[in-house]
């Protein structure tokens, strides 16, 4: 999961909105921030680990200068964790781009030898960003070569369509090419979002924007127009239009986990308010908490993604909702923190527990989902700290027991909490005196419900099903074993049970 931002300004620079809009995606990424720029000769770059607000400063205005740029926040997945993997990255062959990602190749492996043997092209990083768009570069020179350098646009559209036939995996991409202009494209499957906006400036026509989640429009001014499709792609020239190309056909299977915890809630995706997914998620949550029949005295959501949800639940089972956990806002997500240490670290300065709320009362506490367990078990022991009688939980999601492969760092079997244990072992573990799991067709029913032309989600860490088709037993242990996944599994704490 990573947040990306694409301009084609008209007039203003770019810097400034661009900026402003990586601050809106910063939910997307903490671990890097990345922004370059064009000003229709020269290419401007800065990049580095940490947050958008310590990456950029005022200075950067003046050094970073153009009307077209792109920005990437980053939260990796794949590659190590140095400042050098920070995207945007670089070919200066053919024409000269720069290109940001969000999703996983599956395939990395089998087009890094490629790219590095047949093609006969440097890599500097592990990134599978860096491999994506040495193949984009590799194709796009070969059809330069059929072609020649009358139509640009041709050039750039038929090597999309060569690329995709050549990667597998989630990938929504922009890209920024000298001498043609901003261009953006999504798999065949869509499985990470992409959406494309755009404003009026003035007399020139108008100004247009790709990102991540719309959610990053709204403060620059631009109306979203359109999700890009499965397989399709868009480039903006550098006099401003639009040209269209089905490079690939596909079918949209968007993930389901973003819905649950990776957008934000005021972000539509496509067609599907996060919002009233997670309103719905909870009428259907709360259905197993009517049935259960149990005491409880209030219902209180783990912040912030879980408010929707158990503003729902409480709604639906009239039981109180009551504020009983308070966010420290200065510490980031814990799910996206590159290491496990790092994320029990950081649970303690995240929330503290409102006494009043818990003494004496029975409470249930409503997450998004329950992935590792680390972060819920030491909250469910800082709710009976502050004087709960008993502490009931319930996850808007299913368990989740299975490695997601298409941009989320949920890589191995072994770091989830429902990895072989029964749901008694699990509220066991947790220490909970009750536990409860979103069934999955009820999940699929409260995202469907938002836009119902679409068929599928992804729900593979959920259910196991890879809609790409190309993962099996054999690529997910030669995942494990991995040297970045490796490291994770051996920070991991034993399971006992």
């Amino acid at each position: 999961m990573c947040g990306i931002l694409g301009l084609s300004n008209r007039e203003q620079e770019v810097f400034p909105e661009l900026y402003d809009g990586l601050l809106m995606l910063q939910h997307r990424g903490q671990d890097a921030a990345g922004i370059v720029t064009y000003n229709g000769t020269f290419f401007h770059e800065h990049k580095d680990n940490g947050l958008v607000k310590d990456v950029f400063n005022s200075g950067h205005a003046q050094i970073l200068r153009g009307n077209v740029g792109v920005g990437h926040v980053r939260y990796p997945t794949a590659g190590s964790l140095s400042a050098k993997e920070a995207q945007p990255f670089f070919v200066n062959a053919p024409y000269g781009i720069y290109l940001i990602h969000n999703g996983n190749l599956t395939n990395t492996p089998k087009l890094r030898k490629k790219v590095q043997g047949k093609y006969r092209r440097h890599l500097r990083t592990t990134s599978d960003s860096e491999v994506l768009l040495n193949v984009l570069a590799d194709k796009i020179a070969d059809s330069l070569k059929v072609n020649g350098n009358d139509d640009p646009k041709k050039n750039v559209f038929e090597g999309v369509k060569l690329t995709m036939e050549r990667i597998e995996g989630a990938y929504a991409v922009i890209a920024m090419i000298d001498g043609v202009g901003l261009l953006a494209f999504r798999d065949p499957n869509g499985i990470r979002p992409l959406s494309m906006g755009t404003r009026q400036s003035g007399m020139l026509g108008e100004d247009y924007a790709f990102a991540s989640e719309d959610v990053a429009f709204g403060m620059m001014g631009f109306k979203k127009i359109k999700d890009v499709q499965p397989g399709e792609a868009i480039l903006i020239d550098l006099e401003g239009k639009v040209h269209t190309f089905q490079a690939a056909q596909g079918e949209l299977h968007p993930c389901i986990f973003e819905y649950v915890y990776l957008a934000r809630p005021d972000s539509m995706l496509d067609g599907i308010s996060v919002y009233k997914t997670q309103l719905r998620m909870g009428q259907a949550l709360a259905k197993q908490i009517i049935e259960a029949d149990l005491e409880i005295d209030s219902i209180i959501p783990v912040p912030d993604s879980a408010r929707p949800v158990a503003l729902e639940v409480a709604k639906a089972t009239g039981i109180k909702y009551r504020e009983g956990l308070v966010k420290n806002r200065y510490v980031g997500r814990t799910f996206i923190m590159p290491g496990q240490r790092e994320r029990q670290k950081s649970i303690k300065r995240k929330l503290n527990a409102i006494p009043l709320e818990f003494r004496n009362r029975n409470v249930l506490l409503v997450d998004d989902s329950i992935v590792r367990g680390n972060t819920m078990k030491q909250i469910i022991q800082m709710c009976r700290d502050a004087g709960a009688k008993k502490v009931y939980v319930a996850s808007a999601a299913p368990p989740v027991k299975f490695p997601n492969v298409y941009g989320i760092d949920m890589p191995t079997k072994q770091e989830f909490i429902a990895n072989g244990l029964t749901k008694d072992e699990i509220q066991r573990v947790l220490g909970a005196d009750a536990l409860f799991y979103q069934n999955l067709d009820d999940l699929i029913w409260a995202a469907n419900e938002g836009n119902e032309s679409i068929k599928n989600f992804d729900c593979s860490c959920f259910d196991g099903h890879y809609v790409t088709g190309n993962i099996d037993d054999a690529y997910l242990k030669d995942l494990e074993n991995s040297s970045r996944v490796s490291q994770k599994v051996s920070d991991m704490p034993l399971i006992n049970i």
